[in-house]
């Protein structure tokens, strides 16, 4: 499992950082907003012990190196608002997923993509992966640009993969490769 270190990342105007206990409260406002839930696995948290308890997951998570959780901290305001993740390595294929979720009064503002660049980078740089994957609703389209906007390729469609309450929802899978984001480095540098 991976270790990670040159933590926090910083960009223009986020900071992403390991979560901690005083992080709760805000997390607990991400994760329970039905918008921000809307094509998530799982349900919209419910109470804030919920929070606390994902909260100390994500630490034991750093501590053992199985994923990744890093809040998103506005810089101007010191304000958490959301949370992208590195998880499901597979370390022989140096393959892992990415996730990721951004507080409803903060859409549209270009806040994912630039977290989600930084978090690229320190995935196929300092992680040295060969291979990141996004599962994602094929409904939400916000999201699949977010991916294809960064260079995420759609590789397929998994039916009827989720049953989060009643609602049964299909994946869209996405993947991108070290050598495609490098090729993309140096043009966007060239």
């Amino acid at each position: 499992m991976p270790t990670f270190g040159s933590l926090p990342l910083v960009t223009p105007r986020l900071t992403l950082r390991p979560l901690g206990e005083t992080d709760a409260p805000a997390f607990f406002a991400i994760y329970s907003h039905p918008e921000v839930m809307r094509f998530w696995s799982s349900p919209p948290l419910t109470d804030v012990a919920q929070a606390r308890k994902s909260v100390l997951a994500i630490e034991e998570g750093y501590r053992c190196g199985d994923f990744l959780q890093l809040g998103l901290e506005r810089q101007r305001d010191a304000a958490l608002i959301g949370t992208c993740t590195i998880f499901s390595f597979h370390a022989a294929s140096r393959r892992a997923e990415m996730g990721y979720a951004l507080g409803r009064p903060y859409w549209g503002a270009g806040y994912m993509h630039e977290a989600l660049t930084a978090l690229v980078h320190y995935a196929f740089g300092e992680l040295n992966l060969h291979r990141l994957e996004a599962d994602i609703d094929p409904r939400n389209r916000a999201s699949a640009r977010t991916l294809e906007r960064l260079g995420f390729q759609q590789e397929g469609l998994l039916r009827e993969r989720w049953i989060v309450g009643d609602e049964i929802s299909d994946t869209a899978w996405y993947g991108w490769l070290c050598w495609e984001w490098q090729n993309n480095l140096q043009i966007t540098r060239g």
